[in-house]
């Protein structure tokens, strides 16, 4: 009997714990994002990111309010979430922490030669934004 109770309470607690779940939203930019200038390797991981990324991070990686966070936003600075995150993000999913977004699932079909072009280009508007 005590293993249904603790069932019942991890499955109510899983369903109502911030993250777990996606809830509607505008949609919109989360973070006003200063597009620099960009050199090659920004430019190819650019045209990645809309590929792989912008639908969901939204365009500049400004993030979506109801979707996903802004990847320009000093969560991600590079001392918190080092480039490494990025690659195992890609590859593997994240379980949501930080946002109530929910999970990110795994991209399919990106190569680790993209994902360090997105990578690249991210850092960049980082950079141009004050997050070093």
């Amino acid at each position: 009997m005590i293993i249904v109770i603790l069932l019942a309470i991890g499955a109510t607690v899983w369903r109502f714990y911030p993250g777990t779940q996606s809830g509607g939203g505008s949609g919109r930019p989360l973070a006003d994002v200063e597009v620099p200038a960009l050199d090659a390797q920004a430019m190819a991981g650019e045209a990645a990111f809309n590929e792989n990324c912008a639908s969901c991070h939204g365009a500049n990686a400004a993030g979506q309010d109801g979707v996903a966070p802004p990847l320009v936003h000093i969560i991600y600075v590079p001392n918190h979430h080092g480039d490494r995150s990025f690659y195992l993000a890609a590859r593997q999913g994240v379980r949501s922490h930080h946002w109530p977004f929910g999970d990110m699932p795994p991209v399919d079909g990106i190569s680790d030669a993209e994902i360090g072009q997105i990578v690249a280009y991210v850092r960049t508007l980082q950079r141009a934004n004050g997050i070093n």
